[in-house]
């Protein structure tokens, strides 16, 4: 058992003396490129006209026209590592010296001094974002995870997990040490955040693990239930777009909040369209979608988000939305005709 005052003086420093922390990767001991940065031109988005003028507010997005009509000149950062010595992890955040690096927000305002483990050689592939966002945790935590297993023990931090991650993480080989708290004599964390063509060959690897556990045939899409789960967003009429789709189209219709990850997997394996209200749910879609294939997002207007397009784009896939109108105090309906309209413009596949 350690004892540090870290993340005491932390705070003190933030909220007294006013002063912003110092990123823990600049004053790494050692640092690497693992892949170079690279330039893209994003691809033009896939609507009908007049649906931007819907939205009333975005997320995660400063321009929705903008970045729809394709045509940016993208920078994907590089990837790299960093190892530190000495560093000390207390309720989600890294400790050296007067340098922080969040993995998670704390979860109590009083922090803790005390850490009940010590890591000789330990490399850290979860991050805040990943932390904060199912979808996230699936393209961001889980590409760096073999970054991580190369690099040393991987950890993670203790958190209550779901049903959904521990499979995926038996399915795909993961077997990471949770810690609340430790002291950490040899660390590894990665800026691994550009979606370069490293990152991708990682995240398709991961796709084809997991397709390697179903029987894989083609079919004509996949509509992902979000219903009430994840940060709300509730669209009125999901369940009748879905029936809509599978009566009509053919699609499958998988339930997130019924359905286990197996189930999800056979029943997206093979889709050339992943359809659904925009969230990380339809990351169990895209993880195992081919290029080529197309993800419809169906947008609250209130809430337009392009994250979703900004994975698709450098995997060669289609993108694009239908934005509904507002319903009922926060829900939205999206019109069934929009939909297929929508889905005709998407390329043969």
């Amino acid at each position: 058992m350690r004892w540090t005052l870290l993340p005491a003086k932390a705070i003190l420093r933030k909220r007294l003396l006013r002063r912003p922390p110092i990123i823990l990767q600049t004053i790494a001991d050692r640092s690497w490129q693992v892949a170079p940065s690279e330039t893209a031109i994003s691809r033009p988005a896939y609507f009908l006209p007049n649906q931007l003028e819907r939205v009333t507010g975005t997320a995660y997005t400063d321009d929705p026209r903008r970045e729809m009509a394709g045509g940016l000149e993208i920078v994907h950062a590089p990837s790299r590592g960093f190892s530190v010595k000495d560093a000390w992890l207390v309720d989600g955040v890294m400790y050296k010296r007067n340098a922080w690096h969040w993995l998670h927000p704390r979860t109590g305002a009083v922090p803790r001094l005390r850490v009940e483990r010590e890591i000789d050689h330990g490399s850290v592939y979860s991050t805040f974002v990943g932390n904060g966002f199912f979808g996230l945790w699936l393209t961001d935590d889980c590409a760096a995870y073999p970054l991580a297993a190369d690099a040393g023990d991987p950890i993670t931090t203790e958190e209550p997990v779901s049903p959904h991650i521990l499979a995926y993480e038996q399915w795909l080989g993961m077997k990471p040490t949770r810690l609340r708290s430790a002291f950490l004599r040899e660390v590894v964390v990665f800026d691994d955040f550009g979606q370069t063509r490293h990152k991708r060959a990682r995240f398709r690897a991961l796709g084809e693990r997991l397709l390697s556990r179903v029987k894989v045939e083609p079919h004509p899409g996949v509509f992902i239930l979000r219903r009430g789960s994840g940060k709300r967003r509730i669209l009125n009429n999901e369940l009748q777009l879905a029936e809509h789709l599978r009566a009509r189209r053919g699609f499958r219709i998988v339930d997130v909040t019924r359905d286990d990850v197996p189930a999800i997997v056979a029943a997206c394996a093979g889709a050339r369209v992943v359809a659904g209200v925009e969230g990380s749910h339809l990351v169990h879609g895209i993880m195992v979608l081919r290029p080529g294939g197309a993800v419809l997002t169906l947008q609250p207007p209130n809430r337009f988000c392009s994250v979703i397009k900004r994975t698709t784009d450098p995997d060669g896939q289609h993108f694009g939305f239908v934005v509904g109108q507002a319903e009922g105090g926060d829900g939205y309906r999206v019109d069934a005709d929009e939909v297929e309209r929508t889905l005709d413009l998407f390329p043969e596949t």
